[in-house]
């Protein structure tokens, strides 16, 4: 392939993560080629102008080698990109190419870049640490915290996680300091700030989340705090969220009504859960859950990466790559998350199907926030004001007698209380109805918000 052809493949490409354009050797080309050393390596076509054109460039003998050693003397660790020198229409063309770099960041006069679409994007100081860690495969919960001992958290908390593991297929038989060490939680006698974070003994300022019950956007009704460790307050957060939000009946016209809450329960647990495991517990910010009449608010600690957008989240459009790599994988192991990335697409499929508006998902100030909002038709008040109601019907009304549920459904959580893990086939079987209708019958308890599934098909169920 001659140099013109060459070229001109390149130059149709167009300006992207991987390659740029530059008329002229200057600081410029240099934070181009640290930005794509931090990301995924790319070209710099020197002699080509932002409309595309060759405009060419004149070298002498010296001019490639120094340009290289201002490239070795003003980044850090120093990079020595390949070059190559192509002609097209006797005009000149230099081409740098550098590889991605292994070990991360690489800086430019104390500036840390990295290649985003066409453009440079100036790293902030949590960019730059979350791309050092990323480069030995590891996250910020990964590493010791010298602040805390054992003693510092609750061998007692780490018990009831095994236990909790055992009630999926896993059968865990180690003591929990053996437990923690298998886990990487526990290293050389020193706590990861994962351990520390799931398993604290005592509250602390590290994990507040701070509730509200708002009236208006100033007058507030009822508020709480959480301190505690992150298990334990994916829970206490639910709790005040379901204490703030109504219980509707929906009029049917049948003998028996059907209740729903004002939100997918399902769908809140699972921002909730989202929020306590991707929080950056390294700014000082707390978590916020704001309830208002018409909308809850979670906003949280730590942004979006700046390589992955709201429509991103909301195709699926994106690798994930948790920010508590330890947390996410321990979470994920006793049934709180079922997999990585696949969050934000259940709660907006929760959403859809209670046919209420599609939640908001914004980058806001140093954090991320989660709108959800409800809206007001067909319900029929239930002890105290209804904020919204989710229309459609659930797998057949739910009714209550003065010992619970009635009928199938009181069979239904009869059986999962006695085995978490059963199977729709299972139940079916043991209490001699179709396997369909046990599946309109457990979407009817779901959706009323009195079993929840914990994990996928390996998971277990969990009653409210």
């Amino acid at each position: 392939m001659n140099d013109h052809i060459e070229l001109d493949k390149l130059i149709e490409s167009g300006e992207g993560v991987n390659l740029e354009f530059k008329s002229s050797f200057n600081n410029e080309v240099i934070e181009t080629l640290v930005a794509f050393a931090n990301t995924t390596g790319g070209k710099v076509l020197i002699g080509v102008n932002q409309k595309r054109e060759i405009s060419g460039i004149t070298i002498n003998s010296e001019s490639i080698q120094n340009w290289i050693n201002e490239i070795k003397s003003k980044t850090s660790p120093s990079l020595i990109p390949d070059v190559s020198v192509l002609e097209a229409s006797n005009k000149i063309v230099v081409v740098f190419t550098i590889q991605e770099y292994p070990i991360k960041p690489v800086a430019t006069r104390g500036k840390y870049f990295k290649r985003i679409a066409n453009s440079n994007h100036l790293l902030g100081i949590s960019e730059v640490v979350n791309l050092h860690l990323q480069s030995f495969n590891t996250s910020w919960d990964f590493h010791f915290n010298h602040e805390f001992k054992i003693d510092d958290i609750s061998l007692g908390k780490v018990q009831t996680a095994i236990d909790l593991i055992n009630q999926t297929s896993a059968r865990i038989n180690d003591d929990p300091l053996t437990f923690l060490l298998k886990n990487d939680l526990l290293r050389d006698g020193k706590l990861t700030n994962a351990a520390y974070l799931l398993f604290t003994e005592r509250d602390t300022v590290f994990t507040t989340i701070e509730l509200g019950r708002f009236q208006t956007e100033t007058i507030i009704k009822d508020s709480s705090r959480t301190k505690s460790d992150i298990l334990a307050q994916v829970d206490q957060v639910m709790d005040f969220v379901r204490k703030h939000i109504n219980k509707g009946v929906i009029i049917t016209g049948q003998p028996r009504n059907i209740q729903k809450w004002q939100y997918p329960l399902e769908a809140i647990r699972e921002i909730i859960t989202n929020m306590i495991i991707h929080r950056d517990y390294r700014s000082s910010s707390d978590s916020i859950v704001k309830v208002f009449d018409d909308r809850i608010e979670f906003y949280n600690p730590g942004r979006l990466p700046d390589s992955i957008t709201v429509e991103d989240l909301l195709s699926n459009n994106y690798k994930s790559t948790p920010r508590n790599k330890l947390i996410a994988d321990f979470c994920k192991s006793i049934g709180l998350i079922e997999k990585y990335g696949s969050g934000i697409r259940r709660i907006v499929e929760y959403f859809t199907e209670a046919q209420l508006p599609r939640p908001e998902f914004r980058n806001i100030s140093d954090g991320f926030m989660v709108t959800v909002f409800a809206t007001n038709k067909d319900i029929e008040e239930v002890g105290g004001a209804i904020g919204g109601a989710i229309g459609g019907a659930i797998g057949g009304a739910i009714t209550r007698t003065e010992n619970g549920l009635s009928g199938s459904k009181a069979q239904i959580i009869a059986l999962i209380k006695e085995s978490p893990t059963i199977s729709y086939r299972e139940i079916s079987k043991k209490i001699n109805i179709n396997e369909s209708a046990i599946i309109k019958h457990i979407k009817g308890l779901k959706e009323a918000g009195l079993l929840i599934r914990m994990g996928g098909t390996r998971g277990f169920w969990k009653i409210n």
